[in-house]
């Protein structure tokens, strides 16, 4: 067992008073503590926003992407380790911990490559200028500058590597030190990530903090340029929203909370096809991947009232292939829930949705885990339920059980699944499975206004399409209502949280000058 430290103020220091246990999910064995008891958290916001910012604005993006690339392969260079930790710390599976790890060496990757694109200058230029006066001389100019304070990032227990570096390129990459707060209970991959970016000495002196335990006031201690990127349930989302730092200082936040995210399969789709066979891979994968501890995992199925017996059958035969257990062993498939909350929380999930639904495959309790000492571990089956007559405010579309769990439900028409889709309040991704285009085009319309992302399943793409599941750092990932009202990656888009946008206005030659188009 070691003791974790948080990396503030350019040091490493370890917290006093009780420390907080990380667990292995399938042993319950304690594999580390950690605390920030004692830590000056005043300080460590003072030495990134005095000592990283100043650094990273200093460099051009071209500078901060070469950062970020260096980054990206010294975590590569420790994959293998990684991965090892991910199993051990987060339950997952080998190839559920390369999802993890991959992700964010592929992030840094991409953010590098972005650097490219957006040149070897300071000002982010947005859109065309405009023309004032009479003459051209008179001119305005949108343009985005980092914010000069530090950005907080408090990152949730199912992606400790990806989280890290999904929320750290982009704020990097605009010029923005980081503070990044992981879940305590799987934080051993982060804690190991910024170790070795540490001593690779790959940042200026408080470009990344890291904060191992407790947050204790923190938040409270940020100002109008500072920012806060959390992810994680809509009810800590809404303390923080309450904080005193976001309602009487005006500290930014974005939030990536909840989501009921649904995959609609179309009417036309026959069983034996390319779309079909897209569409059940793809719940399958989301309902078990990472355990259903993704934001991103399928929560709710909705099927053409005379394929629902044929769609369960599909998906019964899909799940029954899984083999829960030891998530080292390689004839595992599915291993844990993270932590002895998520697996309470879970059981106690699917009896909610048992007011509106019946279970026609796995159960919460019916498990007998591969390679697992009798009564150890958090584990759980997939369980699919069948919702026979859905409607707007059923349990199905008000609660998310965080795990391997997924409905069922049939629709009669276009307009009666997406008004279904909706009914969820808000999602981070979506996906239609069809080849009819009225029925996309319906679907589309009416759907993406309660989503950050919509993925579509067709015949032509089924040999190459990504799964909805995964987050693009070129793509948006982030939703309305329920799923927080945030923004994330999407490219620059995502660099916005992270820059105050100003217009600029006055002598052209001046404007462009600084601008960087001259």
């Amino acid at each position: 067992m070691i003791e974790l430290g948080s990396y503030v103020s350019g040091t490493w220091i370890k917290g006093k008073g009780k420390a907080a246990e990380l667990v292995n999910p399938a042993t319950e064995e304690v594999l580390a503590v950690t605390s920030t008891e004692g830590l000056d958290f005043g300080a460590a916001i003072a030495f990134a926003r005095d000592k990283g910012g100043p650094a990273l604005r200093a460099m051009t993006f071209t500078q901060r992407g070469e950062m970020l690339r260096a980054m990206s392969r010294a975590i590569h260079a420790k994959r293998d380790e990684l991965l090892n930790l991910a199993q051990a710390n987060g339950g997952n599976t080998r190839g559920d911990a390369k999802f993890d790890v991959d992700g964010a060496i592929g992030t840094l990757a991409a953010y590098a490559d972005l650097a490219q694109e957006l040149g070897d200058t300071h000002v982010l230029v947005d859109g065309d200028g405009i023309q004032l006066g009479r003459s051209a001389r008179l001119f305005g100019q949108h343009v985005s500058l980092p914010r000069e304070g530090v950005a907080v990032h408090v990152n949730a227990f199912n992606f400790p590597a990806w989280g890290l570096a999904e929320k750290a390129a982009t704020a990097l990459l605009a010029g923005m030190p980081v503070i990044s707060k992981p879940a305590t209970s799987t934080a051993l991959v982060t804690h190991r990530i910024v170790e070795i970016l540490v001593a690779e000495k790959l940042m200026p002196e408080g470009v990344l903090s890291l904060v191992c335990g407790g947050a204790g006031d923190m938040l409270d201690r940020l100002g109008g340029q500072d920012v806060i990127a959390f992810t994680g349930s809509s009810i800590t989302a809404a303390k923080l929203r309450e904080g005193k730092s976001v309602l009487l200082r005006g500290t930014k936040i974005n939030v990536e909370a909840d989501s009921l995210n649904s995959a609609v399969l179309g009417a036309d789709v026959e069983e034996g096809s390319d779309v079909m066979n897209l569409f059940v891979g793809d719940v399958v994968r989301e309902m078990t991947q990472k355990t259903g501890q993704k934001c991103t995992a399928t929560r709710r199925i909705y099927v053409p009232k005379d394929k629902v017996g044929a769609v369960i059958e599909l998906l019964r035969e899909r799940l029954s292939a899984i083999k829960v257990g030891d998530p080292t062993r390689d004839d595992v498939t599915m291993g844990p829930v993270a932590t002895a909350s998520q697996i309470r929380d879970l059981r106690e999930g699917v009896k909610k949705l048992e007011s509106c639904a019946k279970i026609v495959f796995g159960g919460a309790t019916d498990v007998n885990p591969i390679g697992v000492p009798a009564g150890k571990g958090y584990f759980t089956t997939p369980v699919l339920l069948h919702g026979e007559n859905p409607k707007a405010g059923d349990a199905v579309h008000e609660h998310e059980v965080f795990g391997p769990v997924a409905t069922v439900m049939p629709y009669e028409s276009a307009a009666s699944a997406a008004s279904l889709v909706a009914a969820g309040g808000g999602g981070l991704v979506s996906s239609v499975y069809s080849d009819d285009k009225d029925f996309i085009r319906t679907m589309i319309v009416a759907v993406a206004p309660h989503h950050g992302r919509l993925t579509i399943g067709s015949s032509k793409i089924a040999g190459q399409a990504l799964p909805p599941g995964m987050a693009l750092p070129q793509l948006l990932h982030g939703g309305p209502g329920r799923a927080g009202g945030g923004e994330e990656l999407g490219g620059r888009r995502g660099m916005a949280l992270y820059m105050q946008r100003t217009a600029l206005q006055g002598d052209r030659a001046i404007i462009e000058g600084l601008s960087g188009k001259k």
